[in-house]
């Protein structure tokens, strides 16, 4: 059965932490392949957003060369929420284990996600630490409550996941990066401009 990372975001920008944990993941898990799903529009960010074809194109821009599939699942079904798309998924390539990807800050709000508890029972979820918000991730409300279903990630293999709920943190190095950095300095640079 094929073996399918799944990283899904704003992508505004895309950056090299996106790429690093897309790569880490495909290697560590032994993946087949890593799909990156740009969301039209991510309900919980309130600022808006590029446009959505330059956030696609740029994703594509950074992945040339890489094992990395930009995917526009979620506007062709019309998805809003990360469970849709995951159901989605699961019926329409029930040849396929998928895996989600997230860093850790994600961990840490994963509980005001639509139907949250619905997704860890669905997917497979592998976060990846991020500077400066592991440690609130260990102690986030989505991690308390599936503290029992955590796998170390020693040794971590996609057999691990048979039975979910099933989730772990990946040890990786950290990348001091975020999309929202990023954002900063270019308005930054605009009024220096």
């Amino acid at each position: 059965m094929k073996k399918i990372g799944l990283l899904g975001g704003s992508f505004d920008p895309p950056h090299k932490g996106h790429l690093y944990i897309s790569l880490e993941a495909k290697k560590i898990l032994k993946l087949d392949e890593i799909w990156w799903l740009v969301t039209p529009q991510n309900p919980l960010k309130i600022s808006q957003p590029a446009s959505y074809e330059n956030r696609l194109k740029n994703c594509k821009l950074i992945v040339k060369n890489h094992p990395i599939k930009v995917k526009e699942i979620e506007k062709k079904i019309n998805s809003k929420y990360s469970y849709q798309t995951i159901k989605y998924l699961n019926k329409h390539y029930s040849n396929i284990n998928f895996f989600w990807l997230m860093g850790a800050d994600n961990l840490i709000n994963f509980h005001k996600w639509q139907h949250a508890r619905r997704i860890f029972n669905e997917i497979p979820i592998v976060v990846f630490r991020r500077y400066g918000y592991n440690e609130k991730a260990l102690k986030s409300y989505i991690s308390y409550f599936y503290k029992n279903f955590r796998l170390s990630s020693k040794n971590i293999h996609v057999n691990n996941f048979n039975q979910l709920p099933a989730w772990t943190i990946i040890q990786n190095k950290e990348i001091k990066i975020s999309s929202t950095e990023i954002r900063k300095q270019r308005e930054q640079l605009r009024f220096k401009n």
